[in-house]
């Protein structure tokens, strides 16, 4: 009876690994994150990589993308978070910046000017990188910010903080290169 594969707790450190290697975000067993396209692209390339030999040259590509985007959105959560706090929300910001398959968008009518927001964002600041496709998940985020009539001082804040450059660099870079 101990070797028969009866047991129903034999896979649950195996559950655990699956959990976690399959976390579309940053931490782990993180439910924050939505359906949305850039976390099925990533879900892809986890089981592609998955699938794949670990001594491959195309298991480490992957292995890297994946690693390389989920850095990407690390960089970009705390960018929003730096400025919620910059903006008095200190305590409010990890709830502020928390979507799940659950949130809603408070006003319907808020949604055109949220996505107004959000493409100003992507445009006029480096809030984002270059490369960065507009996630869903800070639409909730900027609908939130119109409730709360800070949806205008945070874009002013990532103007400021997250200034848009010819060169895609930060003002903090070109700040701290002649220190170096």
């Amino acid at each position: 009876p101990l070797c028969s594969n009866n047991n129903p707790y034999a896979s649950f450190g195996a559950t655990l690994a699956r959990d976690e290697e399959q976390n579309l975000w940053s931490t782990p067993h993180d439910v924050t994150h939505t359906e949305a396209d850039d976390d099925r692209v990533l879900y892809n390339m986890i089981v592609v990589r998955n699938q794949l030999d670990k001594d491959s040259e195309e298991w480490q590509k992957l292995n890297y993308d994946i690693y390389t985007l989920r850095q990407t959105r690390k960089e970009v959560r705390s960018r929003w978070k730096h400025i919620l706090e910059d903006l008095g929300f200190q305590k409010e910001a990890d709830s502020l910046l928390s979507v799940t398959k659950l949130s809603i968008i408070s006003d319907s009518q808020n949604m055109g000017k949220a996505r107004d927001i959000l493409l100003r964002l992507s445009e006029e600041t480096n809030i984002f990188p270059t490369s960065w496709e507009l996630s869903e998940r800070y639409l909730f985020v900027v609908d939130r910010l119109i409730a709360l009539d800070a949806a205008d001082e945070f874009f002013k804040m990532a103007s400021t903080m997250y200034p848009k450059r010819p060169g895609g660099e930060r003002v903090e870079d070109t700040q701290k290169a002649p220190q170096c």
